[in-house]
């Protein structure tokens, strides 16, 4: 193995032949048996490993849980005084459902890790001396790797090759402009790594040019890993995660004041303490949805599955709510309004007309530039084949955001002057021209012209084209390396217009996405008359126009109050793209940002979904949660039906479990009250809450009602509180009921009233479900087979106990036929009751949101 220390102190500062050495590593790559042992001593190439967890893992992580060890520690104290009935059938409830919990996570992680892999980061790496494409996580020290525009750089390493090679630190350095890289062995060691301009390091990504690149350190030994460490912050909880913790808390409170009163209760009833303690522990136990983990990781995974069959890879599963939530989206027009097939249309000069001279120009600038190709340059690419064979590059100015514009430095064969080529964004390239063309030759470009071409470029843009200026300027040949102070006093050669027609599937892509409640915002740096234009073409009204400029000189408070009333947002950088996002946000809008270029990474980790394309650079796929596997919304309309469809299940097992579990356990804490017995044994509390949570297993696989899909649904403790504290005490009634036939009908001693109670609340809790799983009529909105099997069953089984061999071991006596007639009449006006206090509850939700 190579020397790591020898080969990670100040590497940049050294020289490249001494590090080659240090790594045992050659400028043609490691070979494949090497570099496989080299994964093996370093591990993958990641900041944290995300290693599915063994299910032994799973299991006993459960344990955690302190409901679950104060059950076992329970059943342990019933062991030990001599009721091994109760430790047995506490303990083996207890190992049934942890493993029926821990089984279906497992399953679910290993499905979500696999759709993950689908769309890892990859590198093209020298491996045997040839040319293969590998995951990032299996790069190793000593590996060399090719990177081109749009990469992200895989690891920390020094720069064998490098050709007008720019690069964008602002992750590591907070550096705006990216910065230009070179082979050098020159550095001293002195020089801190943001000013080692011969290396490269993992968390910054490649502007333009193209390089090679041998690599030192990976993983958490790289500069960006060492930061992580030293800043090891959790991010910020998402809308998702926040929900689930707000709600455990709300069950905690519920469940520990119900202990305190049942335990205060039965001390004061003077019945025994160790079954009081249990029958507390029991309702603690049955109020809480302890499956929720498991119905959500299920639900999410399966979601994520489907999802993946409508071209949806999800990367984050919680990702799947956000775009459920989502009601704004943000997104570029090109490629997923617009068909991204740009042609070159017209090439004019600065008075208007056709100009072979203009698509020269274009064409040398678009050939020469090494920085990651737009549309805009394959366009003109295509458009023409112009000999390029007595010209060489010298230098060049790659692009950037914030100027909008590239320039290459070029040279002929035998030529005394070197040309300055320049093409961008019109109004930039027209500012910084002193000149333009005519036939007679150069004119110098006054006020009143300037604004004549101003006039050209928005009437083409009115017609659709989207416009670039072309400029140009000579150079002495002392000029070797342009820099931006160099694109000063040009000659203005003229306009190149081009045409994107827009998507065939984008109207109706856009109808759908409006009638389920997601608003669209077109965030572009195209101009207000070439988006107005499309929009107009796709039928999308234009509400208001913000341009860059406007939204430079407005604060933050000013900008969020126009991000509502504008849907067009042009001209704007990724800076004002981000304060875009950051507004609505501001707003209390759910956002989804969809993009695939380098300028898209910040805003992608804005939103609450970040959203790009499978041909997107390798910094926007990294950034995002969600890739598309094609760059059309209707595709994403089919995601966040499926956000929706995977939220709404999860709503269904919260608001059935914490409705009718509430109501249950009320009435078991106010039965032990009056009753001079428990009203039912722990171990039949226990086994009732396991064949409940049994019976709701198929609900990630249950269908939703479109009702539930046509508005962006998210967490909200306090709807989910009121509606357990509307539905719960119609339960609560229904029992009393069953207290009231028992004891005064039936005439019940103990173990008869505990089994009757324990069959009506099993069968009422169980099939509430087909009640509260839809917020229509029931009978209209069928459930999947599967859950309606398994809850029927389930009933059944309850209804059964009583007469099996086990019964006695539980506690339960076989109750008299006349009990079975009354129990079918109480389950049927109890579903009635739920339907009712349902609409009622309904109702009410919709006039408040009214109003």
């Amino acid at each position: 193995m190579p020397d790591p220390a020898r080969a990670r102190s100040g590497f940049w500062a050294g020289g490249v032949a001494d590090q080659l050495g240090a790594l045992r590593s050659t400028p043609q790559g490691l070979g494949s048996t090497e570099a496989a042992d080299r994964l093996r001593e370093t591990g993958p190439n990641l900041l944290r490993v995300h290693r599915q967890r063994a299910l032994i893992h799973l299991f006993l992580a459960r344990f955690r849980n302190p409901l679950i060890l104060l059950l076992l520690g329970a059943s342990l104290i019933s062991g030990f005084t001599g009721d091994l009935t109760s430790c047995v059938v506490i303990t083996a409830m207890i190992a049934v459902s942890v493993a029926l919990d821990c089984v279906q996570e497992y399953r679910a992680g290993r499905a979500a890790e696999r759709l993950r892999e689908s769309v890892a980061v990859t590198a093209d790496v020298l491996r045997d001396g040839r040319l293969t494409r590998l995951p990032v996580a299996d790069l190793v020290p000593g590996d060399v790797v090719l990177l081109a525009a749009g990469d992200m750089i895989p690891a920390d390493g020094r720069l064998l090759e490098a050709d007008d090679f720019f690069v964008n630190q602002a992750m590591l350095t907070g550096e705006p402009y990216p910065v230009e890289k070179r082979r050098s062995d020159s550095l001293g060691s002195s020089v801190a790594f943001s000013e080692a301009t011969n290396a490269v390091f993992m968390g910054t990504s490649v502007v333009s040019g193209s390089a090679r690149m041998l690599i030192v350190c990976t993983g958490a030994g790289t500069i960006f890993g060492e930061i992580g460490r030293r800043l090891d912050v959790a991010p910020p909880p998402t809308a998702f995660e926040t929900g689930t913790r707000s709600f455990g808390l709300l069950i905690l409170r519920l469940a520990f004041a119900m202990v305190v009163f049942v335990v205060l209760v039965n001390t004061l009833r003077h019945r025994p303490g160790l079954e009081s303690f249990l029958f507390a522990v029991a309702l603690a136990v049955g109020l809480t949805p302890e499956l929720l983990p498991m119905v959500v990781s299920v639900t999410l995974s399966r979601g994520a599955l489907r999802m993946a069959r409508r071209k949806v890879i999800v990367k984050r599963l919680a990702a799947i709510h956000d775009l459920g939530a989502m009601d704004t989206l943000c997104t570029d027009k090109t490629g997923t309004l617009t068909e991204a097939r740009i042609r070159l249309e017209k090439h004019l000069d600065g008075l208007g007309r056709e100009s072979e001279r203009v698509l020269e120009l274009a064409y040398y600038n678009s050939f020469f530039e090494s920085g990651l190709r737009s549309p805009l340059d394959e366009a003109i690419l295509r458009h023409s084949s112009i000999d390029t064979a007595d010209w060489r590059k010298v230098d060049e100015v790659p692009f950037d955001f914030e100027r909008r514009r590239v320039s290459v430095l070029i040279e002929r064969s035998g030529a005394e002057e070197r040309l300055l080529v320049v093409k961008g964004a019109l109004e930039d390239v027209l500012r910084l021209s002193t000149r333009y063309e005519t036939e007679a030759g150069l004119a110098s470009m006054d006020e009143a012209t300037r604004g004549e071409m101003i006039g050209r470029f928005e009437a083409l843009g009115r017609e659709g084209y989207r416009v670039l200026g072309i400029a140009w300027k000579r150079e002495g040949r002392e000029l070797t390396h342009a820099v931006v102070g160099d694109e000063t006093e040009l000659v203005f050669a003229g306009f190149a217009a081009f045409e994107d027609p827009p998507k065939l599937s984008a109207r109706a892509a856009l109808e759908a996405l409006g009638a389920s409640g997601v608003s669209l915002k077109v965030v572009t740096g195209d101009n207000e008359w070439v988006t107005q234009h499309l929009c107009q073409e796709l039928g999308l009204p234009v509400q208001g126009v913000l341009t860059g400029a406007q939204i430079q000189e407005m604060g933050d408070d000013a900008l969020s109050a126009r991000v509502e009333s504008s849907n067009l947002f042009c001209r704007v950088t990724p800076f004002q793209k981000n304060r875009v996002i950051l507004a609505l946000k501001s707003r209390g809008h759910v956002v989804g940002y969809l993009g695939d270029g380098i300028n898209d990474a910040p805003s992608l980790h804005t939103a609450d979904v970040g959203i790009s394309v499978e041909g997107g650079v390798d910094v926007a796929k990294e950034a995002a949660d969600l890739i598309l596997l094609e760059p059309d919304l209707g595709v994403l309309q089919h995601g966040v039906m499926e956000g929706r469809r995977t939220f709404g299940n999860i709503m269904k097992y919260i608001m059935m479990a914490t409705s009718s579990n509430f109501g249950n356990m009320f009435s078991m804490a106010g039965a032990s009250m009056i009753l001079p017995f428990l009203p039912m044994l722990p171990t039949q509390v226990l086994l009732n809450n396991f064949l409940y949570d049994l019976s709701e297993i198929p609900i990630p696989m249950d269908s939703v009602d479109e009702e539930d899909l046509r508005r962006p649904r998210h967490w909200d403790v306090g709807f989910i509180r009121n509606f357990m504290l509307a539905v719960g005490p119609v339960s609560s009634i229904f029992d009393f009921l069953t207290f009231y036939l028992m004891l005064h009908v039936f005439h019940a001693g103990e173990s008869l009233f505990q089994t009757g109670w324990f069959i009506e609340s099993l069968a009422t809790q169980v099939l509430v479900i087909f009640v509260i799983r839809t917020r229509g009529n029931p009978l209209r909105s069928r459930p999947s087979r599967l859950l309606a099997l398994t809850s029927v069953s389930v009933v059944a089984l309850a209804a059964l106990l009583p007469f099996t061999p086990v019964a006695r071991d539980l506690g339960l006596v076989p109750p008299p036929a006349a009990f079975f007639v009354a129990l079918a009449g109480m389950v049927v006006v109890y579903l009635l009751g739920v339907e009712v206090v349902k609409r009622w509850f309904f109702r009410r939700m919709a006039v408040r949101a009214r109003g």
